[in-house]
């Protein structure tokens, strides 16, 4: 018999049933005008038909995300009766290319599926050119930035191109034949065919100038650079065979010199007789200073008179400092094998290279890093043409002096005197609302265009998508102008063609953009031709000292702030102080004291902190939240540039501007007071509050080079056993369940070498992008509901810890050890320890699952069936290492979650192979199984082996230092096999038999007393 149950989706649907057919009529409210445009690409390109309506036609499937496909025409794709030969549904495509924002630059593999970009990955052929920070991970997020302009705009109103193209070549014609300056303002470019294309647009525009322009400049290590080696570009180093570096304020780990170090860095600090010694002399607590062996705390005038007595008992002069004296030894000890890096000032930097120079450093390779083109002379002398108004037409390329430069507001007011701004420009910003003109500025992933990183090497850019909106890259634009609209030349992937040869020699040009990464006629070599050592210590010297020093930084998730409109960027926690969605002023904990500052844990163990205004040289930041750092320099406080952005986005109006304290020059800055504002505490979102192990357990281990050489594990690495009634056992033996057989096909491990990682968090936003991870806000975070499958916790050790067992035989109390032990030394070691789901053999979790939906595959991996999860949490708070999570809400498809998951554009960045996971089940890291299958099943398609290296997983790909290896232990010849077997390894929590298939391998500090 039928049931008579009225069934219904909601209770507006109970009360009115007929409300179903209502909103079915409703569903389209405009006709879509189809027949209009279909098949004729001149209505379609000026229909008014919007991009929502055309996906509601589409309902967003397969053939929708398609028509934004490389070579993909809408007449073919939407019926796809003729499908593209290059794309078949359900398998990815990598193309090569090349990220480059202005800030960043790697040679990458661009993943795509159905014609849309979805994930980022290294592209091998590059090798230190071609790994990926956590910012190259994330640009793809900023590909489907909703809050980009979507059109061309004159006057304030939308137009179209052609009307856009009459005004400007108007203005172009009327500034030449008044002989007034066409400037193009951009950040650094260092592309040979824009060079020469602008070459051939001043033929046409005598009057036209190229000028650079940087938020962060690089000026005082260009300018040094240009005194030490004639050549206004910055050296490359390799520290493969290097065994000692000293770094002063350099943050080289990061974003010193235009390009990080940290594969060449991880390649010399492997365990041996000769591992690379690191010592840091710093200010701020940096990301290279928490991985040194030795940090030696100054606050940036000391950093100034250390870096000069070294110098000075390097070439013989002596010195009678004591800290200087003893690197000085070091350094002539090592020789050749020593490098020292600075920042802060010019002089610091030509000290830094002198230095370099009498050492005969065999770090320096001799090669130009050409990322970098700011020249502060000629930008000073285009600042002195717009007060002075002589300049007509001004082309801002994606740049914004409003906010990012000193005199923003100087600058603010002179661009009245332009009488055509043009703004290219991917978003709205300050300079975009005073311009005439707005051109939608594409993203890097629609752009044809070449890079020239370093001597010898040439990268190509290719798009991987179509424009997804009305956008056009500045190269195009300048064909436009320069040979009027409608000519066959305004084609620049033609132009580039033509032009890649010269650069390439015998390679073909397919064959290069194959390659992505190539060999190429780029010159640029340095050597040693100048430099004034005693201009520089006396200005160093010169450094004014004052109560409070500043000291300006760029952070690893937000840089310059190019992408501070990422949510991927803001919600990544800082490696340091571990909050998120956030600049604020760190501070010591000696000088927080002594102003009365503080930061206090409430209930729910979220961070609260005071606020202050902070004036330098009578610049003033009102309302910046501090932060207390332990490792601060006493008498010292830092600021992270990049954060503040207004009118450009709701996420990157997180934060406050610093930029205004920055003169383009000098990232240290003395005359800092600071007063309590008068405001409520700041609320921190901190994903990780705790300072220390508390000695319960040893799960981040350390050990001193000599203990490590001396080849008796069992001082610092002992097997664990237990005893039972078969007598004394390895804890790997000691079992209540039956084996079962796992020889039979792979069985994954994991292997993560603490000596290796330095906490960047490439391998965080690789998880986060190759598994649907969602962001969850700066409240959520704030209230420990981060939903990342993968952490890397940063753990504060005193270099003379109290242990229990030494406290409690002093008659310390329990209150009084607990306060010891979580109080971290003001200048702690710091450990970065990434975290993901263990894949425990004897999984805990597996135990206590009402619903048997999670449970072990074969494979090692430890398996969730998200349709079977009910949401009881008893398998997280059964997992000891709390790396599972909860979905507290829906986070796609949700306007209090408005990121990327609740558009249509932003969804687009998703990854098929990974379901979008809903309310109410739990989480966690899959150690990517759809990549691991789909390398399985390519092999068996094959009838071949899988050879060691293909199998990976999201955070193994990304790791630039190589800390974490992924591979098969049933293959003998594996790499993962090989790093089991080593004495370092261990796995964490050994003691609770849970037998994970991720293991460990110990820090070792490299501290000899005597390194002479």
């Amino acid at each position: 018999m039928a049931s008579n149950k009225i069934q219904f989706r909601s209770i507006h649907e109970l009360k009115d049933q007929s409300l179903n057919a209502k909103l079915a009529q409703k569903e389209f409210q405009n006709e879509i005008p189809v027949d209009e445009f279909l098949g004729d690409a001149d209505k379609m390109n000026n229909s008014g038909t919007s991009r929502r309506d055309f996906l509601k036609l589409l309902g967003f499937s397969t053939a929708a995300v398609t028509l934004a496909a490389c070579e993909a025409p809408v007449v073919k794709t939407i019926p796809y009766v003729v499908k593209p030969h290059s794309i078949i549904p359900g398998i990815p495509n990598y193309y090569a290319s090349t990220y480059f924002d202005g800030f960043d630059f790697a040679s990458v593999l661009v993943k795509t599926r159905e014609g849309r970009p979805i994930k980022i990955e290294p592209n091998p052929a590059a090798k230190d050119l071609g790994k990926t920070n956590a910012r190259a991970q994330a640009s793809v997020l900023s590909l489907y930035d909703n809050d980009k302009v979507k059109q061309p705009q004159l006057d304030g109103s939308e137009a179209i191109f052609d009307k856009v193209d009459d005004e400007v070549i108007k203005a172009l014609v009327a500034a030449q034949a008044a002989n007034k300056k066409i400037v193009v303002l951009s950040h650094s470019y260092p592309s040979p065919t824009f060079k020469k294309l602008f070459g051939d647009f001043k033929t046409k525009y005598p009057n036209a100038e190229l000028v650079t322009y940087d938020a962060y400049t690089y000026a005082a290590a260009l300018d040094a650079a240009q005194e030490v080696f004639g050549n206004r570009a910055l050296p490359v180093y390799d520290l493969s065979t290097s065994e000692l570096v000293v770094s002063f304020q350099a943050d080289f780990l990061g974003d010193y010199n235009a390009s990080s170090l940290e594969t060449s860095y991880a390649a010399a600090r492997k365990p041996s007789e000769k591992m690379l010694r690191h010592v840091q002399v710093e200010s701020n607590m940096s990301l290279t200073g928490a991985n040194a062996d030795e940090r030696i705390i100054q606050k940036p005038s000391a950093v100034n008179k250390t870096l000069v007595e070294v110098y000075n008992a390097v070439v013989g002069a002596g010195s009678s400092d004591k800290v200087a004296s003893e690197i000085a030894k070091e350094l002539q000890a090592k020789g050749s094998k020593a490098v020292v890096f600075a920042d802060g000032s010019k002089a610091a930097y030509v000290l830094a290279h002198l230095i370099n120079q009498k050492l005969g450093s065999e770090a320096f390779t001799g090669k130009a890093n050409l990322l970098k083109e700011y020249d502060h002379a000629r930008f000073t002398e285009f600042l002195a043409w717009l007060n002075a108004g002589q300049v007509g037409v001004l082309v801002a390329n994606n740049v914004n002096p409003i906010y990012s430069h000193a005199k923003g507001a100087d600058f603010e007011k002179a661009l009245a005197k332009v009488s055509t701004l043009i703004a290219v420009t991917d978003k709205k910003n300050a300079l975009a609302d005073k311009a005439k003109v707005i051109i939608p500025a594409t993203h890097w992933l629609e752009n044809w265009a070449d890079i020239a990183p370093q001597t010898g090497a040439y990268s190509l850019i290719q798009p991987t998508i179509q424009k997804i909106y009305k956008s056009r890259q500045l190269e195009d634009s300048l064909l436009v102008w320069m040979n009027g609209k409608g000519n066959a030349a305004n084609n620049y992937y033609e132009y580039l063609k033509a032009n890649a040869p010269s650069i390439l020699g015998g390679t073909s040009f397919n064959q290069a953009l194959y390659n992505g990464f190539n060999a190429g006629n780029v010159t640029g070599n340095l050597s040693y031709t100048g430099g004034d050592a005693a201009k520089a210590s006396s200005e160093l010297k010169a450094f004014k000292a004052s109560e409070l020093e500043l000291v300006l930084y760029t952070k690893t998730s937000m840089g310059d702030g190019t992408q501070a409109n990422n949510p991927w960027l803001q919600e990544l926690p800082d490696p340091i102080t571990r909050m998120a969605w956030d600049n604020y002023l760190t501070i010591s904990p000696k000088d927080a004291e002594k102003f009365k500052i503080e930061n206090e844990l409430n209930a729910r163990m979220q961070l609260d902190g005071t606020v202050v205004n902070l004036k330098v040289n009578g610049v003033t930041i009102e309302n910046v939240p501090v932060f207390i750092q332990p490792g601060q320099a006493e008498g010292s406080v830092g600021l992270a540039l990049g954060y503040g952005k207004k009118g450009t986005g709701k996420i990157a109006e997180t934060g406050v501007n610093a930029y205004p304290l920055f003169d383009g020059y000098n990232t240290v800055v003395s005359g800092v007071t600071i007063e309590i504002a008068d405001a409520d505490d700041h609320e921190f979102a901190g994903i990780q509050l705790q300072n220390t192990l508390m000695g319960r357990y040893e799960i981040a281990k350390e050990v001193p080079l000599e203990t490590y050489l001396k080849g008796d594990v069992n001082e610092w690495n002992k097997p664990l056993t237990m005893e039972t009634l078969k007598g004394t056992l390895p804890m790997g033996k000691v079992d209540l369940w039956d084996a079962f057989d796992d020889t039979d096909g792979p069985h994954f491990n994991l292997s993560v070498d603490l000596n290796s990682c330095i906490g960047c968090g490439a391998c965080i936003i690789a998880c986060q992008a190759e598994n649907n991870v969602p962001v969850v806000g700066k409240d959520e975070i704030r209230m420990s509901r981060d939903m990342y499958w993968l952490r890397i916790d940063r753990y504060y050790s005193a270099k003379e810890k109290i242990e229990v067992k030494e406290g409690l035989d002093r008659g310390l109390d329990v209150p009084n050890l607990y306060d010891i032990l979580i109080e971290p030394n003001e200048s702690p070691d710091v450990i970065f320890q990434p975290v993901m789901c263990q894949h425990c053999n004897h999984a805990p979790c597996e135990t206590v699952c009402p619903v048997a939906a999670t449970s072990h595959g074969k494979q090692g991996q430890n398996q969730m069936a998200y349709n079977r999860c009910i949401g009881t949490r008893y398998c997280a708070n059964n997992c000891p290492y709390k790396v599972r999570r909860f979905n507290w809400f829906t986070y796609n498809l949700n306007d209090k979650f408005d990121y990327n998951m609740n558009n249509d554009l932003g969804r687009m960045v998703l990854n098929p192979d990974v379901v979008v996971r809903t309310r109410g089940v739990m989480e966690k890291c899959s150690m990517c199984i759809q990549m691991t299958q789909a390398t399985i099943l390519e092999a068996k398609k094959e009838g071949r082996r899988i050879e060691d290296g293909e199998l990976q997983t999201a955070c193994s790909k990304a790791c630039s230092t190589g800390a974490m290896k992924f591979g098969d232990m049933n293959d003998k010849s594996s790499e993962v096999r090989a790093l089991y077997n080593d004495k370092r390894r261990y796995v964490l929590l050994e003691e609770i038999g849970t037998k994970p298939n991720v293991f460990y391998h110990t820090k070792v500090r490299n501290r000899k007393e005597n390194n002479v």
